[in-house]
């Protein structure tokens, strides 16, 4: 047999997963799995799957209300937070139920399609960011160059991330399958070519999926940086001491927001870094690697970490938008001066009826006055 069983969560799809049973083991039976760590793993997974999908879900009403007044920019974070909820609903959900009955439950097209969908949500979030980047530079390194369908929700960017996302992860159809893993225990389980097959293809997805992104995205805030410290170094030596024209605050004001944008986008690369090298280092340790420990618990909450990004990048949207706080100054405002107002008026009627009162005590002292006199 030219074929090798591996567990699929021993493979770099199986985003928080940690094999719980060693090659041998898996080919002969079942081995008891770690009950701790299971009920560590579905905590977590737990906490992660609903927090991402009420930060994602809420963030995706907001830029879907405001769909026809959308920048170019909130084009992307509408676009980055749908990919987020595919890793959310068709990755975590999944691999939470799948940690909770220990074996996958379903017929062998649901399992192809969960491992397909699995992989279109890491390939989408990935060449998401790296649109978002190139758009960036696009933004700071050619200003002059005119945005055709500026506000298109599905731009020409868009399409190529959803389509490369969508191409990418065919493999997945047909590398993993329903078997039977032990005499009437069946799971969804990967089969590769021995031994180089489960090396060559976890390298490969990392750095189509990782390392190449990566790369491309340095490249563009590399420039982007430049560019934006040439530039400041620029509006420095041409200080002349005048008040601003109504143009150049203009142009001023764009500066400062396209900055903000890169700012953002540079947090938002920041956080896919931290979330997503501890996973892919593990995974090609596993493959790499005959001895590496798969399964301890330092394999399981490192994995736990990719799935941490899906809840970060709304979190920095919220942040550097500044709305949120903006919000609740308005309303705190409003509060005070509704609160004030209320207070002026109370004094003003409580001076009215005081006054109203004196000139009431006045005429009546009158009346008494002049009806004593006409008595």
């Amino acid at each position: 047999n030219d074929s090798l069983l591996l567990p699929a969560e021993i493979m770099a799809w199986f985003i928080v997963n940690v094999s719980n049973a060693t090659l041998g083991s898996a080919l002969s039976g079942d081995e008891p799995r770690d009950k701790r760590l299971a009920q560590v793993k579905i905590a977590l997974l737990s906490i992660i799957f609903i927090t991402a999908g009420i930060l994602n879900f809420g963030l995706l009403l907001v830029l879907w209300k405001r769909r026809k007044r959308l920048s170019r920019m909130r084009v992307f974070v509408f676009q980055l937070c749908v990919a987020d909820l595919v890793v959310t609903f068709f990755q975590v959900c999944p691999q939470l139920m799948w940690d909770i009955t220990d074996r996958f439950v379903g017929p062998d097209v649901l399992c192809r399609a969960v491992k397909y969908l699995q992989v279109v949500g890491m390939f989408a979030s990935s060449y998401m960011v790296v649109v978002m980047t190139l758009d960036r530079h696009q933004a700071i390194c050619n200003p002059m160059v005119t945005f055709q369908r500026r506000r298109a929700h599905w731009n020409g960017p868009v399409c190529a991330a959803w389509c490369v996302s969508f191409i990418g992860s065919l493999p997945q159809i047909f590398i993993f399958s329903r078997v039977e893993v032990a005499p009437g225990v069946y799971d969804c389980w990967a089969q590769f070519v021995k031994p180089w097959g489960p090396r060559a293809y976890v390298t490969w997805t990392t750095l189509v999926i990782f390392v190449l992104p990566l790369l491309a995205v340095i490249v563009c805030q590399v420039r982007i940086c430049r560019i934006v410290r040439v530039n400041f170094h620029m509006k420095t030596q041409q200080v002349t001491g005048q008040p601003p024209s109504s143009r150049a605050s203009s142009v001023a004001g764009v500066s400062k927001a396209r900055v903000k944008t890169v700012k953002m986008t540079v947090v938002i690369v920041l956080a896919y870094v931290v979330c997503w090298t501890p996973f892919f280092t593990v995974q090609l340790w596993s493959v790499w690697d005959t001895e590496a420990p798969t399964h301890t618990a330092t394999f399981a909450i490192l994995m736990l970490l990719a799935s941490l990004n899906s809840c970060a990048n709304p979190c920095i949207y919220l942040l550097f938008s500044g709305k949120l706080p903006k919000t609740l100054k308005s309303l705190t405002c409003v509060r005070h001066t509704q609160e004030s107002t209320q207070e002026e008026g109370t004094m003003r009627s409580r001076t009215n009826a005081s006054a109203a009162s004196t000139t009431l005590v006045t005429i009546r002292h009158s009346k008494n006055i002049s009806r004593n006199i006409y008595l």
